[in-house]
């Protein structure tokens, strides 16, 4: 009887420091989970989620788009360091797996975003100015004497970027007779997409926040974007399309900077641009 009893103890002792050992394992095991990628929060901004808050603005990802992933875009004309005598420069593009001129349909920002009325089209900016939206794939622009950086890529009827490589052509041409000029166009550049211009009535509710990144990776290791919206600071880790919401009718600043893994303003031809727009009220 006494040897069952020792028995019956022993058995509890030894169930007892297994299940101590097993607490012991899975709490390091927790412990030791990589945590998943967050937004790093610039002070003065609260991070809840996806969302970066900061005073009334509320900065979030776009993230029912549309991919288009198998969308090519290929510049055809001007050709690369292209020496143009005339001012007026013919631009040719092949455009694959994507149609210019139609509405995109899919996504929240179809309904809740500013969209262009002829569809979905290509942004060509030049030398990070406002980019031109262009609808056909051939077309001919009148443009000043000069050195010329061409960004080009497709855009969705919201003037939401589509963001991978086959999607876009970066390259640099010169027109008339000027001193020619050799961009690296391997160094990591930022260039400013949206928002543009002026929006009315219901267009003010969510304003698209949209850039283009060349040569650099956003991470939370990595390159970052700095926007900076009438003077709240969002950091962004991500290279998607973000909405802004809490505007107030009239002007406001938008500034978006590229830094690198350091927080430090990156050294290159485009790594900062600011844009000033207008929100308006609905009119009868």
């Amino acid at each position: 009887m006494k040897k069952l009893a020792r028995l019956v103890v022993l058995l509890i002792l030894v169930t007892f420091f297994n299940a101590c050992e097993e607490h012991r394992t899975e709490t390091q095991q927790t412990a030791s989970t990589p945590v998943a990628d967050t937004i790093t929060v610039p002070t003065g901004s609260a991070n809840n989620g996806d969302t970066l808050v900061s005073g009334k603005l509320k900065v979030y990802p776009l993230s029912d788009s549309p991919s288009f992933n198998d969308a090519i875009l290929t510049l055809n004309a001007p050709a690369e360091k292209e020496l143009l005598k005339n001012d007026k420069v013919h631009f040719a593009y092949d455009i694959k797996n994507y149609q210019l001129s139609k509405p995109t349909l899919e996504g929240s920002c179809a309904i809740d975003c500013a969209n262009s009325g002829q569809g979905q089209h290509i942004h060509l900016i030049l030398n990070n100015q406002p980019y031109l939206a262009k609808y056909t794939p051939e077309f001919d622009e009148t443009l000043q004497p000069g050195h010329y950086v061409a960004l080009s890529f497709l855009s969705r009827s919201y003037h939401e970027s589509i963001k991978h490589y086959e999607a876009f052509d970066l390259r640099q041409f010169t027109v008339g007779k000027v001193k020619e000029k050799d961009v690296d166009l391997t160094q990591p550049m930022l260039f400013y997409s949206r928002p543009k211009g002026e929006y009315k009535g219901a267009e003010t509710k969510k304003i698209l926040l949209d850039f283009y990144v060349i040569n650099a990776t956003l991470g939370v290791n990595d390159y970052s974007v700095r926007a900076t919206v009438d003077g709240n600071v969002f950091l962004l880790k991500s290279w998607k399309g973000y909405l802004i919401e809490g505007l107030s009718i009239g002007e406001h600043t938008i500034k978006i900077e590229l830094l690198d893994k350091t927080g430090t303003l990156v050294k290159s031809p485009y790594a900062l641009s600011e844009r000033t727009i207008k929100l308006l009220p609905e009119t009868n």
